[in-house]
């Protein structure tokens, strides 16, 4: 905000232009008269996005479809090596918990000589 007067000041040219949005909200905005004008505004209201009054309808955008975790994995390996990777990592747990399971028994008997 300004405190400077408007008195004796030129403005720029303005062209008011009005939009409407889907839940029936209409938003003014001052555009210079250069300027080139959006398609779209985003309503004050509810933040939708309206629509410029009496203009054409803004374009569908195409977008590409979302890739998943899966297939951006599978540009960097093929199945086969994925099996491989899975089976190894199974391997190791399955040992880890061969070794969790004797040490756990190694343990009850250890309980049970010292009971």
């Amino acid at each position: 905000m300004s405190y400077e007067s408007d008195r004796h000041t030129e403005f720029a040219p303005r062209q008011r232009t009005a939009y409407d949005c889907a839940n029936g909200h209409a938003t003014e905005v001052p555009f210079s008269a250069e300027a080139e004008i959006p398609s779209t505004w985003e309503c004050r209201v509810c933040g939708a996005p309206a629509l410029l009054r009496d203009g054409a309808q803004p374009e569908e955008k195409k977008g590409k479809p979302a890739r998943t975790h899966w297939d951006m994995l599978l540009e960097r390996r093929s199945t086969a090596e994925l099996e491989e990777v899975l089976a190894e990592r199974l391997a190791v747990l399955h040992e880890h918990q061969g070794k969790v399971k004797a040490a756990l028994r190694s343990e009850r008997a250890k309980d049970k000589k010292s009971a």
